[in-house]
């Protein structure tokens, strides 16, 4: 990408959008374009087709979604398929017809089937039955790589699809309805840090296994493949480490110097077993996640205490 290219950030509000927007301007690049919600409804389509018209983006990462946890993609099933369908759809589109050089289409680790073998290959995509409690979603995300698979085919697109494991870092959702675990652990133990509450509630078992990746991390991996990789097939992005649910929030109690107790509930839903991500093909292409696990949570718990939750 030139450093005066014109490049458009769907989602810049979010972790993700903000995230690349953080290392873009590290990187010197000068002419970023974003739009918030209430100017340009990304799942209307008449908006979006108007503001591409109007700007003519050079690139674009397209890190706009409806996201959520286990709670949230469970309950609004709908609203997650149709709203993710409409975003990618518009924004996919009119990169085509405004002959965009190349976009980036960020999906999630939850595409994959859910008893997959372990780790998670690219190739394992649509080779068996999805986790239901993000079924919807996933199912929005699939529909996003092939779109851009397919445009490529059809209509010579550089269009490319990557996928992260489960995420964190700034500008993260705290909200324990829709959050997704990591920061709802973090926001949980806190709280009971500061209000001297000796037990923390948790959903599940504790046992399934999760990949965690900062947010710092993913956004580097995303330009690097936007400068290095342009082939039809998604790429994976994560650690190829995972810890389980329970040593996750065992290390977040010793980040927060939390001295209480974790009660597991196990009349809730663990979600899938296990969700590692096979980063061999990115770290053949030369890159390679540099924050440990442990590091990036007490990075991002310095920005948790100076938080205001409210119950």
């Amino acid at each position: 990408m030139e450093k005066n290219a014109k490049i458009y950030v769907a989602g810049h509000r979010g972790m993700v959008g903000s995230a690349i927007i953080r290392k873009l301007q590290q990187l010197g690049y000068t002419n970023i374009i974003t739009r918030p919600s209430a100017e340009v409804d990304l799942r209307n389509q008449q908006q979006v087709f108007s503001f591409f018209e109007q700007e003519k983006p050079d690139y674009v990462f397209l890190a706009a979604a409806k996201v959520g946890g286990i709670y949230a993609n469970n309950t609004y099933r709908g609203e997650f398929l149709y709203d993710n369908l409409m975003i990618e759809s518009n924004i996919i589109h009119a990169a085509y017809v405004n002959k965009v050089k190349k976009l980036l289409f960020l999906g999630s680790s939850c595409i994959y089937p859910r008893m997959a073998p372990q780790p998670l290959k690219e190739s394992y995509l649509l080779t068996g039955v999805l986790e239901y409690t993000n079924e919807p979603y996933a199912i929005a995300k699939i529909a996003g790589i092939k779109l851009c698979e397919n445009y490529r085919l059809q209509y010579g697109c550089n269009f490319i699809s990557v996928m992260p494991t489960n995420l964190y870092g700034p500008n993260d959702n705290y909200d324990l309805n829709k959050s997704h675990v990591l920061p709802a652990l973090l926001r949980k133990i806190h709280t009971a840090k500061i209000k001297n509450i000796p037990t923390v509630e948790v959903w599940g078992s504790g046992s399934p296994l999760r990949e965690f990746l900062h947010v710092d991390d993913l956004s580097e991996a995303s330009l690097f493949l936007m400068e290095n990789y342009s082939e039809s097939e998604l790429v994976n992005i994560g650690t190829g480490t995972e810890i389980t649910i329970k040593d996750l929030a065992l290390l977040i109690m010793r980040v927060a110097d939390y001295k209480g107790e974790i009660i597991f509930d196990s009349s809730k839903p663990d979600g899938t077993p296990r969700k590692l991500m096979d980063v061999g093909k990115l770290t053949a292409l030369g890159w390679k996640a540099k924050i440990t696990l442990e590091e990036g949570i007490r990075m991002v718990y310095k920005d948790v205490e100076k938080m205001n939750f409210e119950e």
